[in-house]
């Protein structure tokens, strides 16, 4: 398949997750396409089935704030005509999820049909998304997306409760490369890190 995938291209979980994953489905036969305004921190070469595409936003004084999600959903469009990509994925609801859709629509009236799938990474949110500004595009944008994941079951009962949804939401949790990360940790002495009463909290992120 082609696929183009949106995401922030920072240090940040999201963007890991999503450049990791295309990186993988690449090596499956299928094409990526990752749109953005930077190229991806993990995405450190393309090839013939990863390609990137920037996203330029252009300065206008009227502007006070530069209209990003215009600036994508046009990308958007622009890239799946151009490179008949047939699935769009968006990672973090706000404000991929939204320029998503303004791209869905826009296409329908070429008559062509983009399936989105959007998968939510947790301050998105519970955070962000929640704010009172954001929560009523938020909703709508999950609602009219085709598919929703979430990475974990907390995050999928935080939304339920949080947004009026009728889209089912489906749990995809974060994944870890084992063939990357290899190293045994069956040397690790406990009491070197605390004491036998002591719990020992590990958080594993980008």
């Amino acid at each position: 398949m082609k696929i183009a995938i949106v995401c922030y291209p920072t240090f940040g979980g999201s963007g890991v997750v999503a450049t990791e994953l295309g990186l993988a489905l690449s090596k499956r036969g299928h094409e990526i396409h990752f749109i953005t305004y930077k190229q991806p921190v993990r995405l450190e070469q393309l090839s013939a089935n990863i390609h990137f595409h920037e996203v330029n936003v252009p300065e206008y004084p009227l502007f006070h704030y530069h209209p990003y999600e215009l600036a994508l959903s046009s990308k958007l469009v622009d890239m799946v005509k151009l490179h008949k990509i047939e699935m769009l994925h968006v990672h973090y609801a706000i404000p991929h999820a939204y320029a998503g859709y303004m791209a869905k629509k826009m296409l329908e009236e070429d008559g062509i049909s983009l399936p989105m799938v959007t998968t939510l990474h947790g301050t998105d949110i519970t955070l962000v998304g929640n704010h009172p500004f954001y929560k009523p595009a938020v909703t709508f944008s999950i609602n009219n997306s085709d598919v929703v994941t979430s990475v974990s079951q907390s995050l999928k009962a935080d939304t339920l409760r949080l947004f009026d949804l009728k889209r089912e939401i489906d749990v995809v949790p974060n994944f870890i490369d084992t063939t990357k990360y290899t190293q045994s940790i069956s040397n690790c002495h406990r009491n070197l890190l605390a004491a036998d009463d002591e719990k020992i909290v590990t958080h594993v992120s980008n």
